[in-house]
């Protein structure tokens, strides 16, 4: 209720269960059950709000003015779902609760959910549902008030690996350079050279570059620090590297510095709590967000392991191979914990663009009529836009020139 009315649409409310105290308020009021009291506006529960843990579901798709909708209300409902079983089912991730197989880093497969399914994964359903409602509410109650809010862009930078060949210490180089050999990758040999003698020209190193483009069109950035010890699938620069260090200070002092937490520490709380610890102590202030590697959220696992370490706001609910709207929503929300019954202090940032997830088309012009799409439905509902590139992908080869398209999304869509 709070996430549609509060946060969306700008709208306080309050609730009662007492039938003298509703029928007495002369103001807009909506009734949530299975029968209307009088007359008033009235949406027809679904169970789902009125239970306890996690139960078998059914679903009945409809459409409401165009969007895709489910737990389709029958009888005297004046919209023709319930809205708010919808939106907790979405917000909730009740669906990841659910028996379904992980892939191979333990994550929800995006075609196991029901927006994936039923192709509604790239429209965030929940925002463009509430201000449907609101229209419908304004039918009834013409003088309602809402506050408008505005749209917002942020890019977030993912940096998993700061460096491709600069800084990585003489047996790793010394490593990478014999399996060049090997692979008969004679321009990365002569490029790791380069470098070598020049680190500078490292091609992942575009951070400066980066910060410009920010600045010049006016978007807000993040850039999220992995600051781990080297692993199986942690293979940054060693923290104890000091040009590492004074490279994230360096960029702290142009834009935020936030966590990306290693793979390591996805089921080690003391590893995430000494990582956090650590970055902070390079930028000399605190830590209070995170992103988890690979995008990996166990529900509730890794949300409660965040409380607990002392985040107030994650980065990752969204998926690494697909675009769209993961939780059904573009508006930050407070994660719910359904096995505890409890909202959880920390607030999720759904994204919506994933640069892997744009690997799979054919073409820039492909990839960027697929992100207009999606800017398109945030604007609509002015809610947040968020991003999330790789300074790697930016700064490698490929058949698409990231950097260049980047730019572009910038561009068009930073206002």
């Amino acid at each position: 209720m709070k996430h549609i009315f509060t946060r969306i649409l700008g709208i306080e409310v309050i609730f009662t269960t007492k039938v003298e105290d509703f029928i007495k308020h002369a103001g807009p009021k909506i009734t949530y059950t299975k029968q209307p009291l009088q007359n008033e506006f009235f949406v027809r529960s679904n169970d789902l709000l009125f239970e306890q843990g996690i139960n078998d579901l059914q679903f009945k798709m409809g459409e409401w003015n165009g969007v895709p909708c489910f737990f389709v209300a029958r009888d005297r409902s004046n919209i023709p779902f319930d809205i708010f079983a919808a939106s907790f089912y979405l917000i909730s991730r009740y669906e990841e609760y659910l028996p379904h197989v992980k892939d191979v880093h333990g994550r929800f497969p995006p075609t196991e959910s029901l927006a994936y399914q039923h192709d509604f994964l790239e429209r965030p359903v929940i925002d463009l549902w509430a201000f449907q409602l609101l229209k419908a509410l304004r039918e009834r109650f013409p003088d309602m008030k809402a506050k408008k809010r505005e749209f917002s862009y942020t890019s977030i930078i993912d940096v998993t690996t700061s460096h491709c060949f600069a800084y990585r210490g003489f047996v790793r180089s010394l490593a990478g350079l014999f399996l060049d050999i090997g692979s008969l990758k004679l321009k990365r040999v002569v490029e790791r050279f380069m470098v070598w003698l020049n680190p500078e020209l490292d091609p992942y190193d575009n951070f400066f570059s980066l910060i410009e483009l920010h600045k010049n069109y006016g978007v807000g950035s993040m850039f999220f620090f992995q600051f781990a010890e080297y692993s199986t699938y942690d293979k940054n620069v060693s923290t104890n590297n000091n040009r590492f260090r004074y490279l994230i200070k360096s960029v702290a002092d142009y834009s935020i510095v936030s966590l990306g937490a290693s793979y390591s520490s996805f089921d080690n709380n003391a590893l995430l709590k000494e990582e956090k610890k650590q970055l902070s102590q390079v930028i000399n202030r605190p830590i209070n967000a995170s992103r988890m590697r690979y995008n990996r959220v166990d529900i509730p696992t890794t949300y409660r392991n965040l409380v607990e370490a002392e985040f107030t706001d994650d980065y990752t609910m969204g998926y690494t191979h697909e675009i769209g709207f993961r939780a059904g929503t573009c508006t930050p929300f407070f994660f719910y914990d359904i096995p505890l019954e409890v909202q959880q202090p920390i607030k999720v940032h759904p994204f919506a663009v994933h640069d892997y997830a744009l690997m799979k088309y054919m073409d820039q012009e492909e990839i960027l009529e697929k992100i207009s799409f999606l800017y398109k439905e945030t604007k609509e509902v002015n809610g947040n836009f968020i991003s999330v590139f790789s300074n790697e992908l930016l700064g490698g080869e490929s058949k698409i020139d990231w950097i260049d398209l980047y730019s572009t999304v910038l561009k068009n869509y930073y206002v």
